[in-house]
Order: structure tokens, then sequence, then C-alpha cells
């Protein structure tokens, strides 16, 4: 049978509840609302995952 535990992280910057966290679950990269847990996460391959990191510090360069 295969783990399925989920080991959700959430960034060392984060110092309240209102973070994202990232889980690696099976082959996929998922990331959710640490404020609502329960709702569904968003689901990416990795290399959707990398493509989205990769946006995201595009833009925080330009800032």
């Amino acid at each position: 049978m295969k783990d399925t535990t989920m080991a959700w992280q959430r960034s060392t910057y984060c110092a309240t509840a209102g973070c994202i966290e990232v889980a690696r679950i099976d082959d996929t990269v998922q990331l959710r609302d640490s404020k609502n847990p329960h709702l569904p996460a968003v689901v990416f391959s990795p290399a959707e995952w990398n493509r989205f990191q990769d946006s995201v510090l595009a833009i925080g360069k330009r800032s």
C-alpha cells in the first residue's frame, strides 16, 4: 500500500495562519490556503510547478 500521508509545508517567512501550504502527493505538487485547508488544493505536475515558481520569482524581480 502506498503511503498517502500529506506533509504540508509552509514558508518560514509565514508568521500568521494566513499562508499557503505546499505538499508533494504522489506525482503532483499541491498548493492550498492554510486558512481553508478543507477546500480543494490546486494541483500541479512537477513541470507546471517549476513554471509557476519561475513566474512568481520573475514577478518579484520586477518590483
